[in-house]
């Protein structure tokens, strides 16, 4: 995601073998993701926006692959977020070499966030996320990760996130897609308790140290690294299928 300094930190890389989990998972049911406990780390995946680095160079840092924006570029931002959106062409080119990919929806941000129109914003940006992740060569029965790239209130999370999510579960439903989350960890505890996500990408913004115990991918605030001369976000792997697929 962007970078937020009140957001980011250090984390751990590990070595992780996708093997062919990955495979797998591209035809995989419904299933609701399984993380193992929080200190057991599988592996790592990068996410990133201001460009697109080398399949080789991912390959060569030790990653396992990208969690990939299937979502434009937004306005005031066409000159340097290059890295939006995904495309089939490179979805290919890391799977030729073992590299997985998850699908990640965010357009707005700060005072334009996706989530602040509600269930109303949700029947714009699911079309979207759900087309951007066709074209990139995403299968069916994968999650998209729908971004909550904030620390909500629990009243903002009640009467906007909460119906903004329900609604995009029901249009991702309807196309044979699951939801995944992108937030802290008040957020995903609260969608959980609601039963809405099946997949959970944690930050670090305003979670208070703590991971929740269901999380499949954890962003630690801060940790960035330069892979193939673009500037990344390490991201560690709490379960085997963290939502990743290959191309199509």
């Amino acid at each position: 995601m962007s970078p937020h300094l009140n957001r980011r930190g250090f984390l751990k890389a590990s070595a992780f073998t996708l093997g062919s989990s990955a495979a797998l998972a591209a035809t995989s049911p419904r299933v609701h993701a399984q993380a193992q406990a929080p200190d057991k780390i599988l592996g790592t995946v990068i996410d990133f926006a201001a460009g697109v680095p080398d399949a080789q160079a991912i390959k060569a840092a030790g990653h396992s692959g990208t969690v990939r924006y299937v979502s434009g570029r937004r306005p005031g931002t066409e000159s340097w977020m290059l890295g939006k959106p995904v495309t089939l062409t490179e979805t290919k080119n890391n799977a030729a070499l073992g590299l997985a990919t998850a699908s990640v929806y965010q357009f707005g941000k700060e005072a334009t966030a996706d989530w602040k129109s509600g269930a109303a914003g949700a029947l714009i940006h699911a079309p979207q996320a759900i087309d951007f992740h066709h074209k990139a060569g995403g299968p069916l029965h994968r999650p998209i990760y729908v971004a909550i790239d904030d620390n909500p209130s629990r009243e903002q999370y009640t009467t906007l996130i909460r119906p903004y999510l329900q609604q995009f579960n029901v249009l991702l439903a309807q196309s044979n897609y699951q939801l995944g989350i992108y937030g802290n960890y008040n957020t995903i505890d609260w969608a959980i308790r609601d039963g809405l996500g099946s997949f959970f990408w944690q930050h670090d913004w305003g979670s208070r140290g703590l991971i929740h115990p269901r999380v499949t991918i954890h962003q630690v605030a801060d940790y960035q690294r330069n892979v193939g001369g673009v500037i990344v976000d390490v991201n560690n792997v709490y379960a085997k299928d963290w939502g990743q697929w290959l191309p199509v």
